[in-house]
């Protein structure tokens, strides 16, 4: 294979049951492109058969590659090893439950000509969410967002959505430097993208709610803890990001 256009980076953690709708959805819209692409499924130390799983497929998914962690390291780890794995021009996270389409990416396609980071928004004018979240998760969703904005990230209206798109110099350039690895990499992400100058853009996508999603109430505190700490490294940055290829 030429090098691939795009380099899509699914993080895997016990998703046996969902993992196979994901991956021929994501080949079918993606086989319709005149662009290459690569598959790169992540296995963060699952559990159940999610590996094996993925492996039967490694004959029917163009360019699906497999990353078999025997241990758990969390998603922010394992997104990293994903991005500095990946070959690809434009390289994009998503997840599992397949939340955000993959046919959602052509939406980002037209900003990369001015743009660095292209990231998913469920927040922003046009979003599109079928159904949307159950009231009890946005309400902590929504307040947390507003403390990284003030905090961190100010304009950004949601860092948490997994659905990100990075050039491949932005990519090697910060993923390197992530110390992040668990749920707040997203706004340690985009913190570093900003730091180094890159340009981000929010964009509103379709996004489906999945009732079996594996965030948990702490995960909310974990996030909030973990933007203190960003923004801490960030005032000494030379200490704390400089050299650090962890």
């Amino acid at each position: 294979m030429s090098k691939p256009y795009l380099s899509v980076i699914i993080p895997a953690h016990n998703e046996a049951k969902r993992i196979s709708k994901t991956l021929i959805d994501i080949d079918k819209k993606l086989s319709t492109q005149t662009y290459d692409y690569e598959v790169i499924v992540v296995n963060d130390g699952s559990t159940d058969n999610t590996a094996e799983v993925v492996k039967s497929f490694l004959g029917t998914v163009k360019n699906l590659k497999l990353i078999d962690n025997q241990h758990n390291g969390g998603k922010g780890a394992v997104v990293k090893q994903g991005m500095l794995e990946a070959s690809g021009t434009i390289r994009l996270f998503t997840d599992a439950d397949n939340s955000t389409s993959i046919d959602q990416f052509e939406k980002m396609i037209p900003y990369f000509k001015e743009y660095d980071v292209i990231i998913g928004s469920r927040a922003v004018k046009g979003a599109i969410l079928d159904p949307a979240e159950p009231w009890y998760r946005q309400i902590p969703g929504k307040m947390g967002n507003i403390f990284i904005q003030f905090l961190l990230l100010p304009g950004i209206w949601d860092t948490q959505c997994g659905f990100k798109a990075f050039k491949e110099e932005v990519a090697e350039k910060i993923f390197p430097l992530m110390k992040i690895a668990r749920w707040g990499f997203d706004a340690e992400s985009l913190a570093l993208a900003k730091h180094f100058g890159f340009r981000v853009k929010e964009i509103p996508v379709r996004w489906t709610n999945d009732v079996f999603s594996q965030v948990k109430p702490s995960t909310y505190l974990q996030v909030l803890i973990e933007t203190i700490k960003i923004r801490w490294w960030l005032f000494g940055f030379d200490n704390n990001y400089s050299g650090n290829n962890k």
